[in-house]
């Protein structure tokens, strides 16, 4: 309910929706509630969070280094729940994910799990490491605790497997710029406009497009692809990595990006909306004269 909320309102807006992914935990417990903080209050309009785990195989060295620190602390599952839970008390409205590993799934029991998420008011749950044709190892367990399971469609899926993400999925459909392992490093799109099209075409949820999204031209061709919101990830990451132990430095820094990468995304739509007036030529009266004119690549004709 919490997306399709979010999701609707952002449409009536013409805006991207704007997802930052952290580690819970990280670096400390309390500095991890101070960067969810800073995330929302630089317009975050919904959360990714992750938990530490010893072999993410999904993610990059940045991420993989950022893992080390929660468990080095003993930062278990059971504690991040409690900080989702911290988060959700005082952002009541705001949709929270979480991006895992099936290990740390079946660690306390597929059950457990998910009731421990529906206890700590997360939305939905992403499990990195399980296809959609995996789904029957936890869609039930999720389902009877009102948990959307999303899952990923890569660039190269069949259409028979995004058939079964656009039905399977809930929430959003988590779409992937490129093959590969996270990293801002490695920031090359590849997603086109047939995969949009045909997750669109099949009646998939909201598409929300992460790997290798960290500037700001990266959420305008995300937009321009036909997207409905961007993941930014191992860039925040990468900044708590080289500043943790200058946690004020830190957060000044994490919050300018979400700004920023809140700002593109509130503004992606609106700006190729201005470019394609510009490039199709649009009708004014030129007040002078009093005659119509037309303006075309920023000039008149």
């Amino acid at each position: 309910m919490r997306y399709q909320q979010l999701f609707d309102r952002l449409k009536d807006a013409n805006q991207l929706a704007y997802i930052p992914f952290v580690l819970l935990g990280d670096p400390t417990e309390d500095l991890s509630l101070q960067l969810i903080d800073t995330l929302v209050e630089n317009g975050a309009d919904a959360l990714e969070l992750g938990f530490a785990f010893s072999d993410p195989v999904a993610d990059g060295p940045v991420i993989q280094t950022a893992s080390l620190r929660p468990l080095a602390n003993g930062f278990s599952v059971q504690k991040g729940f409690d900080l989702v839970a911290k988060v959700r008390a005082k952002y009541p409205d705001l949709p929270i994910g979480i991006l895992t590993y099936a290990n740390l799934v079946f660690a306390p029991g597929v059950e457990q799990f998910y009731h421990d998420a529906h206890q700590a008011g997360i939305d939905s749950v992403l499990i990195a490491d399980c296809p959609v044709e995996e789904r029957e190892l936890f869609a039930q367990s999720a389902k009877s605790q009102s948990i959307d399971s999303v899952y990923i469609a890569p660039p190269d899926a069949e259409l028979s497997s995004l058939k079964l993400i656009a039905e399977n999925s809930q929430g959003y459909t988590y779409v992937l710029s490129r093959k590969g392992i996270t990293g801002a490093d490695n920031s090359q799109q590849e997603t086109g406009t047939d995969l949009i099209d045909n997750l669109k075409h099949l009646g998939a949820p909201p598409l929300v497009q992460g790997f290798g999204i960290s500037k700001p031209e990266h959420v305008l061709k995300a937009a321009q692809a036909g997207v409905d919101g961007i993941i930014t990830g191992s860039a925040i990451v990468n900044l708590i990595n080289e500043h943790y132990n200058t946690p004020d430095t830190m957060l000044d820094l994490v919050a300018d990006y979400a700004k920023t990468m809140s700002n593109a995304a509130h503004n992606a739509r609106h700006e190729l909306n201005m470019t394609d007036s510009i490039e199709k030529g649009s009708h004014y009266v030129d007040s002078r004269n009093n005659q119509a004119a037309t303006a075309g690549n920023g000039t008149a004709g």
